[in-house]
């Protein structure tokens, strides 16, 4: 929690993790452990876990807060620690929150309350709960109306972000780019706000932003921070030249649905001993498979080195 008390600092790539399970099904800790390290190797400016990238429908609470809690040790405040913590049931989402909070979570991303597509009002009242829980804990809204069926209008955001005191910021998921404007432009630059949309977290730095969370690093974690750093220190064509590099490898994260394409390359590289995803997700098809050794082909020189992190034998 050593970022907890400014989270101003949580800046720049967060990696958002993806959740690696036995060939069996089970939640692997010793691979996700790996998988931090690695990111953290690899340059990545901050972590998360439980988001959708790390398929939180498909765990139990139980589950979640035992990632969240490996997850927490790995870091061991060497960067921000911004995990997951939201749900569909506002009693899950304060456990989860609780158990981020006590394993030392510098903030928590609470995604917009799926399925039951609540109002601008309801959507007000869930976020202000949860932070008046947790009033020394930074809050910040996760928005993916592709998920969620939902979409938290920019001035409810800014609502929030007036009337509540630990609510600092927004993951924005919406392909959307007036909506990034329009928060800000609401809320002034002193919100937070990530991108979680592959191919506009270098645009949306433009506009004020304060970085990505992008599953783009799951597989090239080096490149995406360093594209964050090339836009920092004013490079403008070197932070274009990767931006346009990591086309392929944002097209292969999509070629079916996301994780499942991340996971089978982590595999194939080495990181985590199976590519298994919960059900209702399947493993990549044989066609998809086809596809993402094309894109993994083109994008390859962007992938992040894993000398020292891959199992035995792989």
């Amino acid at each position: 929690m050593k970022y907890r008390s400014n989270p101003q600092q949580i800046r720049g790539s967060i990696a958002p993790v993806m959740t690696p399970f036995t060939a069996s099904g089970e939640v692997d800790h010793a691979g996700l452990a790996t998988l931090v390290e690695w990111q953290l190797a690899s340059g990545s400016h901050g972590i998360s876990i439980g988001g959708s990238t790390g398929e939180p429908s498909s765990q139990t609470v139980a589950e979640r807060a035992s990632a969240i809690r490996t997850v927490a040790d790995v870091v061991a405040d060497r960067v921000p620690f911004l995990p997951g913590t939201g749900s569909a049931k506002l009693d899950e989402t304060l456990e989860l929150t609780a158990a981020a909070r006590d394993a030392g979570a510098d903030a928590v991303l609470v995604i917009t309350p799926y399925y039951a597509r609540p109002t601008q009002q309801a959507l007000y009242e869930w976020y202000t709960t949860v932070a008046l829980e947790f009033p020394d804990l930074p809050i910040v809204a996760y928005n993916v109306p592709v998920r969620t069926a939902v979409d938290i209008a920019p001035e409810t955001v800014a609502r929030l972000y007036r009337d509540v005191d630990n609510f600092v910021g927004v993951k924005e998921t919406t392909r959307d780019f007036e909506h990034f404007s329009r928060v800000l432009h609401l809320c002034g630059r002193d919100l937070l706000v990530w991108s979680g949309i592959e191919l506009l977290c270098l645009p949306l730095l433009s506009l004020g932003g304060d970085g990505f969370i992008s599953a783009t690093a799951n597989i090239a974690p080096a490149a995406v921070a360093q594209m964050f750093e090339a836009w920092e220190r004013g490079d403008l064509e070197r932070a274009r030249e990767l931006h346009y590099g990591l086309h392929p490898l944002v097209d292969l994260l999509f070629v079916e649905t996301n994780p499942a394409p991340g996971k089978w390359v982590l595999e194939q590289r080495g990181l985590i001993g199976s590519g298994y995803v919960r059900p209702p997700l399947i493993p990549p098809t044989d066609a998809g498979q086809q596809r993402m050794t094309e894109l993994l082909a083109q994008g390859e020189q962007y992938l992040s080195p894993v000398d020292g992190f891959t199992l035995e034998g792989a």
